[in-house]
């Protein structure tokens, strides 16, 4: 395989000059020259056969994996799984795999073999190659391209993990194992699914034929740790000014619309607003997978949820949002609106239910508008555009934007109130923004948060529920 790395019996040309036609330099340059040249080529090769090494003993490992998973499979009383402990279960699998390993004459250093157990622990007892990465605390996303392709996000910036699956078939089984276990399926006939794990992380799957190259999975890992307003101001996300604003503005139950774009951390900026709501009011949440990790007592929550087989029993979001409505609730928060529940959100809205928030996908504070346009527009309801807009102006306050910069940094970038009607437009105010300055020569960004210097249009309405905000917090030289 590597005969052109071979050494050859000479390095001189074929034709060579008379020793005494040559200078009397050019030996020496011709053999300097030379073996500089075969250092890299010998460092190459040493390179490459430690790597197919390592494949070819990875490539072994996984067979022997695949066997023992079978055998364990056979040995092992699955029903009593659930009953026997961690200590107890590694034990017998490590049993079983000594037993299977010894009757094939299959020898194993200790570092193998502990890996193999634990692989093996994994797949009766986990996700199989998943497991590592959900235990990894650093990792927030896991995308799967397919059987031999991983890519986990830290820190907002996308990697390539070493983890992989035998094979699409192993691929499939892990993800039907995920999906049974809420008692939803994925085949040809449907080939995509939402899921929730049992840590409460948030699962996407879609398989082939619509997946080309292999099953397509992300899953936006659950955050065990909830992050507070002063979590995300030591972090950078935002100032105290804004943090001191936004209390204000959640107290006096303003209508909050959280935009941005995926993994922007919208969720986590709205369970942060969530932590001024008085802990004496009734919450109900509504949501497609359950996310929201609200710290208040009296929650309601909700999920909705797909048709069966049969294409019966499906319970939309929007049938939620109407239910709700029958239940008391002194606030509706809604995980995310993207169809037709926005009418029922912005009614909610509108009839008595001040303080309920919401999360958009959108690019800005006016294309958030634009978006609850489209999705009116899309559920059908046939309504001049200036209703739409009166409609939207009088039942949302306010929008935070969230935004995840290219340096992988998450930045509240915008909060922008919404103030009226003027003619046929909303007219709206920013009052804090993310100013961008330049790049580091590592390429994060530079930048700082300031007040635009507009006093908020709720400055009356804050200081006569008890939060009279300094007319220095909208001082853009303050901050």
């Amino acid at each position: 395989m590597f005969s052109r790395y071979k050494k050859q019996p000479s390095a001189q040309p074929v034709e060579t000059p008379p020793p005494a036609a040559a200078p009397a330099t050019a030996p020496a340059e011709t053999a300097n020259t030379t073996a500089v040249a075969r250092k890299p080529i010998k460092k190459k090769v040493a390179e490459v056969v430690g790597n197919d090494k390592e494949r070819k003993r990875k490539e072994r490992l996984g067979e022997i994996k695949l066997e023992l998973h079978r055998e364990l499979l056979e040995n092992l009383n699955l029903a009593a799984l659930e009953k026997a402990d961690e200590a107890e279960l590694r034990t017998e699998i490590s049993a079983i795999s000594s037993e299977v390993l010894e009757a094939r004459n299959i020898v194993l250093n200790r570092e193998d073999r502990t890996q193999l157990n634990k692989e093996l622990y994994d797949e009766v007892t986990g996700l199989g190659p998943l497991e590592t990465l959900l235990q990894d605390d650093t990792v927030n996303d896991i995308l799967v391209n397919g059987p031999q392709q991983i890519f986990v996000e830290r820190s907002g910036k996308l990697e390539i993990s070493d983890i992989t699956f035998k094979d699409e078939k192993h691929l499939m089984r892990i993800i039907d194992k995920i999906v049974s276990a809420v008692g939803r399926r994925v085949d040809e006939s449907n080939p995509y699914v939402d899921a929730r794990l049992a840590d409460g992380s948030r699962f996407n799957a879609m398989v082939p034929p619509i997946a080309v190259d292999g099953s397509l999975v992300s899953i936006r890992k659950f955050k065990k740790d909830k992050l507070g307003i002063d979590d995300l101001v030591n972090f950078g996300a935002f100032t105290e000014e804004m943090a001191a604003y936004l209390q204000a503005a959640v107290s006096t139950r303003l209508n909050i619309i959280v935009s941005g774009g995926t993994g922007s951390g919208k969720t986590t900026t709205l369970n942060a607003l969530s932590s001024f709501i008085d802990d004496a009011e009734r919450i109900l949440t509504i949501e497609d997978t359950a996310e929201l990790q609200l710290q208040q007592t009296h929650v309601g929550r909700m999920e909705s949820r797909p048709p069966n087989v049969e294409g019966k029993g499906e319970v939309s979001p929007r049938d939620c949002l109407k239910n709700a409505l029958r239940m008391r609730p002194d606030r509706i928060i809604v995980g995310e609106t993207r169809g037709a529940e926005v009418i029922d959100m912005l009614q909610a809205m509108n009839t008595g239910h001040d303080g309920s928030m919401t999360t958009i996908h959108a690019n800005s504070a006016r294309d958030g508008i634009s978006r609850l346009e489209n999705m009116i527009a899309m559920a059908g309801i046939e309504m001049p555009i200036k209703a739409v807009r009166s409609q939207i102006s009088s039942a949302v306050n306010l929008l935070v934007q969230a935004s995840r910069l290219q340096d992988g940094s998450r930045r509240m970038t915008s909060i922008t109130e919404i103030t009226g009607m003027e003619g046929d437009v909303i007219s709206m105010q920013e009052i804090f923004k993310f100013q961008r300055v330049g790049l580091t020569p590592d390429n994060k960004i530079i930048g700082h948060f300031t007040a635009t210097g507009v006093r908020s249009h709720y400055s009356e309405r804050f200081r006569l529920w008890g939060f009279d905000l300094p007319s220095s917090i909208y001082d853009p030289t303050t901050m």
